[in-house]
């Protein structure tokens, strides 16, 4: 019976980091939009949005690794 609990708290995990990675993936879909739309209403500010875009970016795909390196830990 032991070793159908194990196999049931490694799939609740999997799908915990599932859900949790729903975030990141809206956050990310925010910042590209956000960039689109300022680039389209002053496109001579583009180089310097560029440039929140990656930071922005990046910050959120950490939180996503965050994420899957906790959902393995605590596998």
């Amino acid at each position: 019976m032991d070793s159908v609990l194990a196999q049931i708290s490694g799939n609740v995990s999997v799908i915990g980091y599932g859900l949790a990675a729903i975030g990141p993936a809206i956050g990310v879909g925010i910042i590209f939009a956000a960039y689109i739309q300022a680039s389209a209403r002053q496109p001579e500010s583009a180089g310097f949005n560029r440039t929140w875009l990656i930071f922005g970016f990046a910050v959120v795909e950490a939180l996503a690794l965050f994420g899957l390196v906790l959902a393995f830990a605590l596998k």
